[in-house]
């Protein structure tokens, strides 16, 4: 080896050398490493023993002592996933996880499955946290009907809740994965309708949701749902139904419940609710379902919005509070009070898989009073049925059937307000008119289109006295239509415009006509036109109920439908064309045709005629998505005036009216006050419009 080469060496280790002092760590960095490797491996060692797990001592000495208080040596706890046994002393379980069964033999002596260990922890907190109700918390899949006429109800052993509310009288008309068209109406059904008390200790809860029920004292119209406790208390929900009733008398029974629960805590209840659809056209359900409520005292019924989520927390005395759908209705009455209430709706998502079927989550929390030692703590009323104003009407009825009814009674309970009949003028119409000339109709004729027209003539004759001078008006106005157009050209000048009405005015006072007659009946009949607006779509005696096309007269009676969504047409017009909207709107053109015949065109207006032949086609989009009896009373209103008017056009004749003019014209003419008035005030202002000519001259 040649000095260079011992040179070229040496040089290469320096290199290296101080290569390894420069970047090796520094003594806080490797204690860092050595933290990260001992940090992986009990990562590593730990997901090696994720497949096992086990209970301590004292968590088995607890379940055992569950066990045995629940059911003695031999005590078995079956849930859907879970069945664990005591068996000489040993805790035995099986359970159902991912589609395999893990078996424990011994599960004391033995290391578990995590699924295992995690289910048993469950059941031990559980049987822990419900101390006396442990024993109700085993599964049943029994239920109870109970029935009458008008309502059947189905109730479950889990909460002693009513899980389907059916309605035979009616049926479905919304076909879901729930009902076909053909199926009764249920107000609600198993999975969409939840409710409970939660009982109250000074350190714990019990939500009687959680419990399965054992029904005891049965019969075809009632049942007590009891729980049953091993110190001789019990707590029970009795339902009772009376004949013919859509009411159901809902009480809370028990007793020495003082052995189990606080005397003096507050019992609280509970309430949710997915609204479920029940119509073809979804649009008005969705307008017409929310949560209804009344206050204790208070003549008023108030609501949440339809249209969007709100919440809302009262801390007055409420009186009831109802799941209220556009045709059915869900109401918790109280015999004596809520005491406060917080309540919650919200609209399923139009992208939500539930959307398609179901309208709102309804949420309802109070407070009930309850003392433990009270036999009959709490008592209710649930009204399932129909929003039939008849019904509606006579609830007091049929709570008065069941003891404590009188009490509920007392305070006016308005129920006929789930019924949206317009503002007081309106409501008064159709409560004192329209309903009761309706269901006299409905009792002596079968068909509700029959109904309909007979109900239109009648109002159309009712409205005859006030109306036949304006019809009289109208024609006169078209005889004189001629006289009206020659003075506009004798006048044709924009400074004459107050002289030129002026003789057209006194032209129709020598004939005894009115230049508001055409607006007067239109006046007269406003009221009852926008009373029965309010109450066909609200008319619960219309829905399923066909005539000529219309297989129902209660929803839009389409002919013609496509699925294509035109943005901001189709949240208005909708997807579909209705031909008793269409056939409105074409007759609707013919009566502002026959109007426009009697009116002359004014000068400087000339917009103001399609202005009119507009307004029916825009009541056709607006119009389109109302349900078709609706579009049908309407439809015949306009004939019946169209009809009218041309048999009053064709009483009166010309050669009557000229002799009429003439008669005037011979007698003296005496001005009123009024008119001076009047015509002073034109002779000033057609002053001031010269002089406005005159300087607007001379500046130019």
């Amino acid at each position: 080896m040649d000095k260079n080469t011992i040179i070229g060496l040496l040089l290469m280790m320096a290199v290296i050398f101080g290569f390894n002092i420069f970047f090796s760590p520094s003594e806080e960095q490797q204690v860092q490493q050595q933290e990260q490797l001992a940090d992986q491996g009990k990562k590593e060692n730990g997901q090696k023993a994720a497949t096992t797990d086990s209970l301590s001592a004292s968590d088995f000495a607890k379940l055992k002592e569950n066990l045995k208080n629940y059911g003695g040596d031999s005590a078995v706890i079956k849930t859907d996933e879970l069945q664990v046994a005591l068996v000489d002393g040993k805790v035995k379980a099986t359970l159902n996880a991912a589609g395999k069964q893990i078996t424990v033999a011994d599960a004391e002596a033995e290391t578990l499955a995590p699924a295992m260990a995690i289910a048993l922890r469950e059941l031990n907190d559980a049987y822990t946290r419900n101390g006396d109700f442990s024993a109700m918390m085993v599964p049943r899949t029994d239920s109870v009907v109970i029935k009458n006429d008008s309502l059947q109800l189905v109730i479950s052993s889990k909460g002693a809740m009513i899980t389907r509310a059916t309605l035979p009288a009616y049926k479905s008309s919304h076909k879901t994965k729930h009902a076909s068209f053909e199926e009764n109406v249920e107000v609600f059904s198993p999975g969409e309708n939840q409710y409970g008390f939660m009982l109250n200790t000074s350190t714990q809860r019990y939500n009687t949701q959680d419990f399965y029920f054992t029904p005891v004292e049965k019969t075809d119209s009632s049942v007590l749902m009891a729980l049953n406790f091993a110190n001789g208390a019990q707590f029970g929900i009795r339902y009772t139904l009376k004949p013919d009733n859509y009411v159901v008398h809902m009480e809370v029974v028990q007793k020495h419940m003082d052995r189990v629960l606080d005397s003096s805590s507050p019992m609280y209840f509970d309430w949710t609710q997915k609204m479920r659809r029940h119509e073809v056209d979804g649009m008005f359900e969705e307008r017409n379902s929310t949560l209804y409520y009344k206050f204790v005292g208070d003549d008023d019924v108030d609501y949440l919005t339809e249209s969007s989520e709100e919440k809302e927390n009262f801390t007055d005395a409420m009186k009831w509070v109802a799941a209220k759908n556009q045709y059915f209705s869900a109401v918790f009455i109280a015999q004596k009070q809520f005491s406060g209430m917080t309540m919650h709706s919200k609209p399923f998502d139009k992208n939500s898989t539930d959307f398609a079927d179901y309208l709102k989550q309804l949420t309802v929390h109070s407070e009930v009073e309850y003392q433990a030692d009270n036999a009959n703590p709490a008592s209710f009323f649930l009204y399932l049925g129909p929003n039939r104003y008849k019904v509606l009407n006579n609830i007091d009825e049929m709570i008065n059937q069941y003891p404590g009814g009188e009490q509920a009674g007392s305070d006016d309970l308005n129920l006929t307000r789930l019924i949206p009949l317009g503002w007081a003028l309106f409501r008064w119409i159709n409560t004192m008119v329209v309903i009761p000339v309706f269901n006299w109709l409905g009792s002596v004729i079968n068909s509700y289109g029959i109904i309909i027209l007979i109900l239109t003539i009648l109002i159309k004759l009712v409205l005859t006295p006030l109306t036949i001078k304006s019809y009289r008006s109208q024609a006169v106005m078209k005889i004189l239509a001629p006289d009206v157009k020659a003075i506009n050209e004798k006048y044709p000048d924009q400074a004459d415009a107050m002289k030129r009405q002026q003789k057209i005015m006194e032209l129709y006072r020598s004939a005894g006509a009115s230049m508001f007659g055409g607006c007067l009946p239109m006046l007269l009949q406003m009221p009852i036109l926008i009373a029965v607006f309010a109450f066909f779509p609200s008319c619960i005696e219309l829905r399923g109920q066909a005539f000529l096309w219309a297989n129902d007269l209660s929803a839009p009676d389409a002919i013609a439908s496509w699925t294509t969504e035109i943005p901001i047409i189709s949240s208005y017009f909708g997807n579909h064309i209705s031909l008793f909207c269409l056939l409105m709107t074409v007759t609707n053109i013919a009566y502002t045709y026959v109007t426009m015949q009697s009116q002359t065109q004014q000068q400087g207006m000339p917009s103001m005629k399609w202005m009119m032949y507009l307004m029916p086609v825009f009541f056709l989009v607006f119009f389109n998505h109302y349900a078709s009896g609706l579009s049908y009373y309407y439809f015949l209103s306009l004939l019946i005036t169209i009809a009218t008017t041309y048999a009053v056009r064709a009483s009166v004749k010309e050669a009557d009216v000229r002799a009429a003019m003439a008669e005037y014209n011979k007698k003296p003419k005496k001005k009123s006050g009024w008119m001076a008035r009047l015509e002073e005030a034109q002779r000033q202002q057609q002053e001031a419009m010269r002089q406005q000519q005159k300087r607007g001259g001379k500046r130019r």
